[in-house]
């Protein structure tokens, strides 16, 4: 009875999720849209390449901000930036850093390594934390407040020893006989997954902004992450999604 009551009571939960997408929400944009010279544009993506070798040419503090700054601009799921970005700086942990990366010239050359860490459970704080910015903001759409307040922990939440990420899973497959329906996150091994694209994203936001700003990087996923969690005392839910090198390309820099 229990089990039915749940499966009834999510059931009418996933209409609602599925509904949401289909509502127009009576908004507008305000934001000015630039001219983009696309040339500039195909320029940054044709010439970067994962550099394996750097010159020892520093980049400035302030052109590293902004880069991650641009990274965090990244499309994400619900806008709920389920990353974080560790620009470690400490000489003794950046040489610890380079041991973990395997001592790669990628990250043994680098002027600067950032570590990019994917945080399934960062949906919880993150949703109330939109749902404060859009109150601040004005009076949003119903919609919109219903979004957070309600899809986005049934989505998200999977529930103690993943319990509600079952029960999704058993209504999810007796309501997609008659209708499409989103079929994940069900498991907390989906909320990796659902981390790590959306961490992944703004990486690469991040590596063309270096090459943007006259710098190259390399995603380094040949590395000890249980060393690296441990260094920057990251929780077991954390996830490491890659290491970026950046610096200024050497002459054998790239292995073509």
């Amino acid at each position: 009875m229990v089990t039915r009551l749940h499966l009834q009571k999510n059931r009418y939960k996933f209409l609602d999720m599925v509904d949401i997408f289909k509502d127009e929400l009576n908004v507008s944009s305000e934001e000015n849209v630039p001219n983009i010279d696309r040339k500039e544009f195909i320029k940054v993506v044709e010439s970067r390449r994962s550099v394996r070798v750097y010159k020892k040419e520093e980049i400035p503090e302030k052109d590293v901000y902004r880069c991650l700054e641009l990274a965090l601009l990244a499309a994400n799921s619900s806008n709920l930036q389920a990353w974080e970005f560790y620009w470690v700086k400490s000489p003794e942990k950046k040489k610890k850093l380079i041991q973990y990366c395997l001592n790669q010239p990628a990250a043994r050359t680098a002027q600067e390594l950032i570590v990019c860490v994917a945080k399934p459970m960062a949906w919880k704080e993150n949703g109330k934390k939109m749902l404060e910015l859009l109150k601040s903001k004005g009076n949003p759409p119903d919609a919109v407040i219903n979004y957070y307040k309600k899809i986005v922990p049934l989505a998200y939440n999977q529930g103690f020893f993943g319990i509600r990420g079952f029960l999704k899973k058993i209504a999810i497959f007796f309501l997609s006989f008659s209708r499409p329906i989103p079929r994940e996150p069900v498991s907390f091994s989906d909320m990796k997954i659902w981390a790590q694209k959306t961490t992944a994203l703004a990486c690469q936001n991040l590596m063309l902004s270096f090459r943007a700003f006259g710098y190259d990087s390399c995603p380094m996923e040949g590395i000890d992450s249980a060393r690296i969690k441990k260094l920057l005392n990251l929780s077991k839910c954390d996830q490491i999604c890659m290491v970026i090198s950046a610096g200024k390309r050497a002459s054998n820099g790239v292995y073509s």
